[in-house]
Parts: C-alpha cells; sequence; structure tokens
C-alpha cells in the first residue's frame, strides 16, 4: 500500500514515514499543500496523511481541492488543532477521519488499517488463497502448517498480490502500490522480490505465483477461474 505523507515539520515526516515503512507501506512525502496537490496528481495513492497547518495552501484547502477534481483517495487529517470546530472543519472540507496531535503510534496505525479496509477495493484483514493466509493486521503470513517469514517489502509484494488475486497486475501497477517516489523503473527489483517470494511462498504444490510474459504477475486464485 503506498501513503502519501503531507507533513512540514522535517522530524515529525521523518519519524512518522520510518514507522509507516517499518510496517510494510511504502511512503511518500510532501512538505506543503501546493506539494501535496501536485503529488497526488501524479501517483495513485492508496491514502493520504494530511497535517492542517501547511505552507501555501492548508490541509483543509487541500482535502477540498482533492475532493473538487473527484479524487476519492481516503484522507486522515493529522493535527495539533484539537477543537470540535476544526473536526468539523476537516471532515466537512471530504476528511475521512481525524486524529490529533500528539498521538500514538499504534493508534495512527489502527486507523490506516481502518481506512484501508473501509475503501471499496479491498478485502477483510484476513486473507485466504488455497491454502496462503495473509493476516494484514499482524503481518503473520501461513501456507498449511508453516509460517512464512518476510521483509516488509516483501510482505508489501505479497499482499497486494493476494488483494488483487485472479487479475494480472503489471510492473507498473506493483511500482505505483508497493514502492515510493524513489523507485526506479529500469531495475529488475520487481523481479527480485517476486522471486524471493516465489522460494518462500511456492516451495509446494500448487504454485501460486503466475508470470505473465510480457504483462505482469498474478496469484492464481482457483475460485476466480
Amino acid at each position: 500500500m503506498r501513503i502519501l505523507l503531507v507533513e512540514d515539520e522535517p522530524r515529525m515526516a521523518q519519524v512518522v514515514a520510518k514507522g509507516l515503512r517499518e510496517h510494510a507501506y511504502a511512503v511518500d512525502v510532501a512538505g506543503d499543500g501546493d506539494a501535496a496537490l501536485y503529488q497526488s496528481a501524479i501517483n495513485d495513492y492508496d491514502l493520504i496523511l494530511l497535517d492542517v497547518l501547511l505552507p501555501n495552501r492548508d490541509g483543509f484547502e487541500v482535502c477540498r481541492e482533492l475532493r473538487a477534481r473527484g479524487d476519492a483517495t481516503p484522507v486522515l487529517m493529522l493535527t495539533a488543532r484539537a477543537t470540535v470546530d476544526d473536526r468539523i472543519d476537516g471532515l466537512d472540507a471530504g476528511a475521512d477521519d481525524y486524529l490529533t496531535k500528539p498521538f500514538s503510534f499504534r493508534e495512527l496505525l489502527a486507523r490506516v488499517r481502518a481506512l484501508l479496509r473501509r475503501h471499496p477495493q479491498f478485502r477483510p484483514a484476513r486473507l485466504e488463497i488455497d491454502d496462503l493466509v495473509v493476516e494484514t493486521a499482524s503481518h503473520r503470513v501461513t501456507r498449511g502448517l508453516r509460517q512464512i517469514d518476510l521483509t516488509s517489502k516483501e510482505y508489501a509484494l505479497l499482499e497486494y498480490l493476494v488483494r488483487n488475486a485472479g487479475r494480472v497486475i503489471s510492473r507498473s501497477e506493483i511500482a505505483e502500490h508497493v514502492w515510493d517516489e524513489n523507485f526506479d523503473p529500469f531495475s529488475n527489483l520487481i523481479e527480485v522480490y517476486v522471486n524471493r517470494l516465489r522460494r518462500k511462498i511456492d516451495r509446494r504444490e500448487p504454485h501460486l505465483i503466475v508470470t505473465r510474459r510480457n504483462e505482469g504477475y498474478m496469484l492464481r486464485d482457483e475460485e476466480k477461474r
């Protein structure tokens, strides 16, 4: 899952981005309202974390502009402005949720997961394909009776494939949702991670990860055939 974090305080942005990346999210950072609108126009995000007090345009204005142009990406506002009127202003501007600073990072993660679950593209927190089980809250992955240990990026790739099981996913889609803006489209990084997953997931039959030449990758879902 790819997140846009809009935060003008560098230390706060660094801490939040680092924490999210450690939990397998790809994170881009924008430092002001104009940059947020530009980034959201050129990239496909699963969630936007939006501070209210920003240079150029504040978070309320950014959120209203996103909604005015038809962008339905879930927005979680992060701000020290905690009055009821402030929360109402944020929700009226189009935000989906509102979290006041200082906040517990565990609560931020829980709200992120909740917003992602609400989005119509996403499935329940427990995902099952054949005998492969992915628990998105704990990032626990098992196949049959065997627990599979994955790095954060391996897990992010697997979860994206599982959520789109039965559909061919192109390299560009994977790059947009699993990696951030620093991804080099000319690298073979996606192929490397797919091969790592194969070694861990497909040690037994049936093999679930399928390569479609010149198209991309698919996680086989027999129920959709």
